[in-house]
This record gives C-alpha cells, sequence and structure tokens, in this order.
C-alpha cells in the first residue's frame, strides 16, 4: 500500500540505558519473591538502575546525544526541547531546560516537559508533530527518560520487581511525503488516576485513607491497570489508523513496538488486536518497565537490529498513569 506522510516524521533516534543492571537473581536478595514469579507475571529478567549521583537530565542527555547524532542535527538547529517524564530533576526548572543548558543552547530554542506518564513520550511525539504540521518550528527534539527506581519501596513486591531507569529520545523534522508521521490517538481517563499514583512528588499530601490502602511511595491497582491497558492499547492503536486513514488496517502494521509494562498485558493486547506476535518488539525482559523511556529505547533497538525497512508501516502504542493511552502510525 503506497502510503503519504504529512512531510514530518522521525529523523533520528537514541537511547541510554544505566550501567547497573539489577537482575532478578539480585531482587530475590532485597525482596520475599523468585525469578520464577516475576518472569511468570511480567516476562522482566533485569533491569536497569541509575547511579546515586545521577538524575534524570543525565540519561535525557545521552539518549538526546545520540539521537542527534543519529539525525546528523546539530543543537543550534533545534526549535523545541520536550521532556517526558515523571520524575524530573526538580520542580523547577524544568528539565527541558536543564537539557537545553547542557546543549549550550540556553535562550535559543523553546523547552518544556510533558507528564504522561509511561504515555509520556507518545503524547510528546504527537504535541511535537502538531507543532511541526502548523509550521511554527522545523526540528524538535523528544526525550523520554524515568528514574522510576527513586520512588520504589523494597517493602512493596507488586512494584518492585517491574521498573527500571532509562531514556530514549528522536528528533523530528521534515521528511517528505514518503516517510514520517500518518496519524495518532490521545485518550486519558482521569477517573482512573487513583489506580496508578505517586504520592507525595507533589503538592497534595497523602491522605489517611490513601496510607492505609498503601504505605508506600507508589500505590498500583494491578487488575484495574491490567483492563484497562489491554483494552486501551486496542482502542488507541486502531484510533490512529482509522485518524491516518487510506484504508490503514490492523494487518498493514508492519511493526508494533508497544510501551513494555508486562509481557502479559502485550500478549493479551495482541490477542484482542489480531496482530501476529512476530510484527511486536519487545525487550522487556532485559530493561522492565522504563515508563516514559520505555517505547523510544524499545523502537532505537528495533531499528539497529533490523527489525524496520524502508517503506514499512511502524505502530507506537502505550498506556499510563492518568490513566492515559496513546498510539501513532508512521511510514519508516
Amino acid at each position: 500500500m503506497a502510503l503519504k506522510s504529512c512531510g514530518y516524521g522521525i529523523l533520528g533516534m537514541g537511547m541510554f540505558a544505566p550501567e547497573q543492571v539489577v537482575t532478578n537473581a539480585d531482587i530475590e536478595k532485597i525482596v520475599d519473591t523468585t525469578d520464577e514469579w516475576i518472569v511468570t507475571r511480567s516476562g522482566i529478567r533485569e533491569r536497569r538502575k541509575i547511579a546515586a549521583d545521577e538524575a534524570t537530565s543525565d540519561m535525557g542527555l545521552r539518549a538526546a546525544r545520540n539521537a542527534m547524532a543519529d539525525a546528523g542535527v546539530e543543537a543550534e538547529e533545534l526549535d523545541l526541547i520536550i521532556f517526558c517524564t515523571f520524575s524530573p530533576d526538580y520542580g523547577c526548572p524544568s528539565t527541558a531546560c536543564v537539557i537545553q543548558d547542557q546543549l549550550g543552547i540556553g535562550g535559543k530554542c523553546g523547552a518544556f516537559d510533558l507528564n504522561a506518564a509511561c504515555s509520556g513520550w507518545a503524547y510528546g511525539m504527537s504535541t511535537a508533530m502538531a507543532f511541526l504540521k502548523s509550521g511554527m518550528y522545523k526540528k524538535i527534539l523528544v526525550i523520554g527518560a524515568d528514574a522510576v527506581t527513586r520512588y520504589l519501596d523494597e517493602r512493596d513486591r507488586s512494584t518492585y520487581v517491574l521498573f527500571g531507569d532509562g531514556a530514549g529520545a528522536a528528533v523530528l523534522g521534515e521528511t517528505g511525503e514518503d516517510r514520517g508521521f500518518v496519524g495518532q490517538f490521545l485518550i486519558a481517563d482521569g477517573t482512573m488516576g487513583q489506580e496508578l499514583i505517586i504520592y507525595d512528588s507533589g503538592t497534595r499530601k497523602k491522605t489517611e485513607a490513601q496510607e492505609a490502602k498503601s504505605p508506600y511511595p507508589i500505590y498500583m491497582n494491578g487488575k484495574e491497570v491490567f483492563r484497562f491497558a489491554t483494552k486501551a492499547l486496542g482502542e488507541s492503536l486502531q484510533g490512529a489508523l482509522d485518524d491516518a486513514g487510506q484504508g490503514l488496517k490492523m494487518e498493514d502494521i508492519d511493526l508494533l513496538v508497544p510501551h513494555q509494562a508486562n509481557m502479559r498485558i502485550i500478549d493479551s493486547a495482541a490477542k484482542r488486536m489480531n496482530i501476529d506476535p512476530e510484527k511486536i518488539y519487545m525487550n522487556i525482559d532485559r530493561y522492565g518497565n522504563t515508563s516514559a523511556a520505555s517505547v523510544p529505547i524499545a523502537l532505537t533497538e528495533a531499528i539497529e537490529r533490523g527489525r524496520l525497512k524502508q517503506g514499512d508501516t511502524l505502530g507506537l502504542v502505550a498506556f499510563g498513569g492518568g490513566l492515559t493511552a496513546a498510539a501513532s502510525i508512521w511510514i519508516w
């Protein structure tokens, strides 16, 4: 099928994962769990952990520089930086401004943070495309990075085993109609916000009822999140296909890169969508859930491993706290 894009798309991708590898065997020494329990319920075998003297921006900067090198774009060419995270360096300034300073382009482009939790980078990519399609900007850097391990509590087995740290980034710009962005879909259900929440990271303090429900920094209602995710992934992807038009159907997707949250969620959603598992890229076994970094890390790896060829139809889809979900379709 000869698809046409809007004329803008991905110019380059990059990722960064911290050096420290935390295996399930390591976690067995800390938490009352087993490798078998973790693998069976999540598909995770190891994850990365940020160093004590590092911050989210340190990971994001490495990923950004790798993406810029891949795109052949210099920092001075950037018109906007969007940093997608729920674990910023500070409440103020934004981590995007920190990155701008580290790139040596302070005062030369716009910069802001975006928080849609694990859907963050997917939301950021759609936001960037709106700016590009409007003609307001020509080159945009979109970073997804989270240091989730900073919020984990070893007493909470349900969350401690799932998350890791990392960063991924993309440079977006003009590509021509033969490749690039085709369609998108964004959704949120704030009525389910309390099902996945990080306490005491903002101005609203934890109530006694919330403390009774979860004495830990992160609370996640696994059953409700699972139910939302398996449905939202398919509905979001279909929404992006509908937005793309041109007769695109689910079976036309050549590669699907989903948020790497849980292998069982991905498998269940794939069955609902009737997508061949061979078309789905997964690396959750090596990184765990890296939140906003999840999709760009997986996409960067998929590209490096030759999983995409020119003209392929690429689907990106994610879900996260909020609760949120997002999907987009691209011609590679």
